[in-house]
């Protein structure tokens, strides 16, 4: 009996196993939970992937919504709630990032969605210059909730007030999935594109 017992734990424990490892994504030694809880809304970890400039690992990225989309265009047309989660993975200056962010909104926003949105990237390069520096390990949540608008929160703590044009979070997406964006492969990554993302809400 006792046996029978022992044989069945051993048994439960090789078949959670996989389940356990499933429930996270991990990148350049950062794991990404499966899911996120933004208000009454659960988001899915659509893809996430690594930052480099040049050969060197700069963040992550992990980009959440309510549902899955494989394509840039999907992703900007999802309804509901979304949230990009960068974790840094060096020391740097917050003030170049700001510019770095708001560089790469330029080259990817046209013109008039860019226009509408420079109220909100002014406000958040204010932010970085603020911070100064952002140093390995420290993360930032970047939060869109419709009607209410994008919510910087760095190390879990909101920064700004909601920036209300939805026009802005746009153009921050495409700094990761425009045409021209930051990281070619960061952006198939964060499309669900390179390792597989498990859903943890499918049967």
């Amino acid at each position: 009996m006792r046996r029978t017992i022992l044989l069945g734990a051993t048994l439960v424990a090789l078949l959670s196993t996989p389940l356990a490892q499933a429930q996270t994504t991990e990148v350049g030694g950062v794991k990404y939970e499966q899911s996120a809880q933004m208000g009454n809304a659960k988001l899915l970890l659509n893809g996430a992937g690594v930052r480099y400039k040049a050969i060197f690992k700069v963040y992550t990225a992990g980009l959440y919504l309510g549902s899955k989309a494989a394509t840039p265009e999907a992703v900007l047309a999802a309804p509901g709630p979304k949230r990009m989660h960068i974790v840094m993975l060096r020391d740097i200056d917050a003030n170049e990032l700001g510019k770095l962010f708001t560089r790469g909104m330029q080259d990817n926003a046209p013109r008039e969605e860019f226009s509408k949105s420079i109220a909100g990237t002014l406000r958040l390069a204010d932010l970085f210059s603020a911070k100064k520096k952002l140093t390995a390990g420290e993360y930032f949540f970047v939060d869109y909730v419709p009607g209410q608008g994008t919510t910087v929160l760095i190390n879990g703590k909101a920064s700004t007030e909601p920036i209300k044009e939805p026009e802005f979070f746009s153009a921050l997406l495409k700094i990761w999935l425009g045409h021209s964006p930051a990281d070619a492969q960061l952006k198939e990554a964060l499309l669900g594109k390179g390792a597989p993302v498990r859903d943890p809400f499918a049967n």
